[in-house]
Parts: structure tokens; sequence; C-alpha cells
């Protein structure tokens, strides 16, 4: 998001001056939304992180301008976490291999394993002539 300084962490003044709120509506935001947990310095001031910082930018166009409730917000915020996680879930599935054993009782599960044997045996001969 454009706007946001390229900083580690930013105070909880600079935080309410980017997302344009009062520090009491960021401090009450955080008790809503579970996401924002800001780090707290030795001195116990607030430091954002700049997704934190992204968050709270979204939060307040959902609740200023898309007009949605705390609840509804939360409950929005949940379902984009959601979609982002959906895309990573199906590359990972992609990964796992693709087999696919039939539910077979003791007998049949102790052929397909002596199956499955005799065919590496016969694949290592066959990778040991090459």
């Amino acid at each position: 998001m454009t706007g946001i300084p390229d900083k580690l962490y930013f105070r909880i003044g600079e935080v309410a001056k980017i997302v344009g709120v009062k520090a009491y509506v960021l401090r009450y935001w955080e008790k809503e939304f579970p996401q924002l947990a800001p780090s707290k310095s030795r001195s116990k001031q607030r430091l954002y992180r700049r997704e934190e910082v992204e968050l709270l930018l979204q939060i307040k166009n959902l609740l200023y301008d898309e007009r949605f409730t705390i609840n509804g917000a939360r409950q929005r915020l949940e379902e984009l976490k959601a979609e982002k996680k959906k895309p990573e879930q199906k590359n990972q599935d992609n990964l796992k291999p693709q087999i696919s054993i039939p539910l077979l009782g003791q007998e049949g599960l102790q052929k397909n394993l002596i199956t499955m044997k005799e065919k590496l045996f016969e694949a290592a001969k066959a990778l040991d002539r090459i």
C-alpha cells in the first residue's frame, strides 16, 4: 500500500496519522480484532509493523467506507485470510503424490506390498543395467 513510510516499526501516533484516526480508536481496534497485536517497547509504547499498519488501513476501509459493523469487519477479515490461503493450499496439494490405495483387508494389503516390492526390485535391476 502506498503512503506508508519504509520503516520496520511505527509508534501509535505515526500510525494514527497514516490511518487517519485517533490513537484511542487504534487501541479500541486492538481489543476488537485479534489479528492486531503490536509489540511494545521497553517504555511500553506500542510498536506497529508495516503489516499491522496495512491491516489497520483495511479495517478502516471496511468500517468507514464499506460500512461494516465491527463483527462484520472481523468476519470479512477472516474470509479474506481464508481466500489468501486457498491458492497456497492448492499449490501444496499439487505437490502431494497422487497415489490411490484401495481399502483392502490384511491379505490384500500383503499382496499389494509383495507386488510393490517385486516391482521395486525390477526397477533397481533395470537401473543397474543402465
